[in-house]
């Protein structure tokens, strides 16, 4: 009989070899273990969430759309410059004005960058940022009328256009009673109504008075002198606190590197023009 071969009897060579593999398999389990959950995490959503930005896209030149329908302007160059710098994708949520806050506040949308007044009101419901722009109330009227200030337009058999849910619409119930008060849900729709003579005034922020007077030369006059100061900010859900620090450390180092200098240079122009010319302070 043939001696079978000593490996089928007793496989020492064999039980060496897969001792030897097992605790190479095991050291290398030790090492990559480490590394493949590195890389779960940094491909997990929490690494990929994007930063979801609410503004209204129907005030040109900060929020509004470009030829091709996609979001452009001040705002948005805005936005997409944050999310560069933490380092997150920004997906732009266009809602109506009066819906930013309610989505900030139910956690549909991370911030608002819409051309939104800072004011104690709206403070009750969300934190603000560090303010990124200066600006005010004024008016753009009929060219025809004799309203000088804003305690011209409170009269009776006068209509004051306003826009639903801005700073112009709660001055005016505030403080103008016997003018009567046209509330509307667009800029344009406001100053259209004035330009046809429709309503005496609107009540705006300089910058979009300019424009529209700009854009109406012969029927209305831009009154730019504001009677309420005010400033924009970014519209942060309150509690966020770590979110509020880094988006007034963007603000701060953006304004450093000409940022916001760059963006008028872009988007406004003409309006830089014309402040200068009215000795009016510009809004960065």
């Amino acid at each position: 009989m043939t001696p079978a071969p000593r490996s089928s009897i007793f496989p020492f060579d064999r039980l060496r070899a897969l001792s030897s593999s097992t605790t190479l398999t095991k050291t290398a389990f030790s090492i990559l273990l480490p590394l493949l959950l590195l890389a779960l995490l940094a491909s997990s959503p929490a690494a990929d969430k994007k930063l979801i930005v609410g503004m209204d896209l129907s005030y040109p030149p900060f929020e509004m759309r470009d030829q091709t329908g996609a979001p452009a302007g001040v705002s948005v160059d805005l936005a997409r410059a944050l999310g560069e710098r933490l380092g997150m994708p920004v997906d732009i949520e266009n809602l109506p004005f009066n819906g930013l806050i309610p989505a900030l506040r139910t956690g549909k949308i991370d911030l608002v960058i819409s051309s939104v007044t800072s004011t104690p009101e709206r403070a009750q419901a969300i934190d603000f940022s560090e303010p990124y722009l200066k600006t005010g109330l004024c008016l753009l009227v009929g060219a025809r009328t004799n309203i000088q200030s804003i305690a011209d337009c409170d009269r009776s058999g006068q209509s004051i256009a306003v826009v639903r849910g801005t700073t112009g619409h709660l001055y005016a119930v505030q403080h103008l009673h016997a003018a009567r008060l046209l509330v509307l849900d667009q800029p344009s729709t406001c100053a259209l109504e004035v330009a046809q003579g429709k309503a005496e005034a609107f009540i705006f922020d300089q910058m979009t008075t300019l424009k529209n007077w700009q854009k109406n030369p012969e029927t209305t006059r831009a009154v730019l002198t504001p009677f309420q100061e005010e400033t924009w900010a970014v519209g942060i859900r309150k509690g966020n606190e770590d979110l509020r620090l880094k988006v007034n450390a963007f603000i701060e180092a953006f304004r450093k590197d000409g940022g916001f200098e760059k963006l008028g240079d872009k988007w406004l122009p003409e309006q830089k023009a014309e402040f200068k010319k009215r000795g009016i302070p510009f809004l960065f």
